[in-house]
C-alpha cells in the first residue's frame, strides 16, 4: 500500500493538469511537462487536486506504479512552478569549465578538452568552477549533472574532480614518510 499516493496532490493556482489518451500533462508558469502513464493506475482530476488509485488493488504491478506515479506527478507540478537546480563544484589545479553557446567546455586534465552538448530545456551556467544546471524536469536535471560528474569523479586523496554541492568526500591519508 502506498502511503505517498494515498493523499491527494494539491494543484497550485496558475497550474493546469490534463490527462488525455494516457499522456499526463502539466502546464505552469515555467513551462510544460508531459509523461505517458499506463492504464494500471486511475488518475482522478479535481479542480484543486490530483488523486491516484490502483486499477486492481490485488495486482502487485499496479500497486507498485501507484506510488511511482504519485511521485512523478508531485515532481512535475513542483518543476513547472519552482524548477529544479543541481550544483557541481569542480576542484583541482588547472581544471576549468565554461559555457559556449549550447555546449559545456571542460578542461579536466586530459590531453584534450571535453565538450558536452547541453540538452534542450536545461539551462547551464559555469562561474568560478561551479556548474549550475537548472530546468523543470527533475530527471533531466539530475541525469545531466550525473553525466558531468561521471567524467571526473572526486578522488579520495586530494579531492580533485566534480562533487555535488553539500557532498562530503571521505579523504584518505596517503603514504606516510619513513
Amino acid at each position: 500500500m502506498s502511503r505517498i499516493a494515498k493523499l491527494p496532490i494539491p494543484i497550485p493556482a496558475g497550474t493546469t493538469v490534463t490527462l488525455t489518451d494516457g499522456i499526463f500533462t502539466v502546464k505552469g508558469p515555467k513551462g510544460t511537462i508531459a509523461r505517458p502513464f499506463k492504464q494500471d493506475v486511475v488518475v482522478v482530476l479535481d479542480d484543486a487536486s490530483v488523486t491516484l488509485m490502483p486499477k486492481n488493488d490485488k495486482d502487485i504491478f499496479s500497486r507498485a506504479l501507484w506510488g511511482t506515479y504519485a511521485s512523478h506527478v508531485k515532481n512535475m507540478i513542483a518543476g513547472v512552478n519552482t524548477g529544479y537546480a543541481k550544483k557541481l563544484i569542480l576542484e583541482g589545479v588547472g581544471f576549468k569549465s565554461e559555457v559556449k553557446g549550447k555546449d559545456l567546455h571542460l578542461a579536466l586534465g586530459f590531453s584534450h578538452g571535453v565538450v558536452v552538448p547541453i540538452p534542450e530545456g536545461l539551462t547551464v551556467t559555469a562561474e568560478k568552477n561551479v556548474i549550475t544546471t537548472t530546468g523543470i524536469d527533475k530527471e533531466e536535471v539530475g541525469q545531466f549533472a550525473a553525466k558531468i560528474r561521471a567524467m571526473k569523479k572526486p578522488e579520495p586523496y586530494k579531492g580533485k574532480g566534480f562533487r555535488y554541492e553539500g557532498e562530503v568526500i571521505r579523504r584518505k591519508q596517503g603514504k606516510k614518510a619513513a
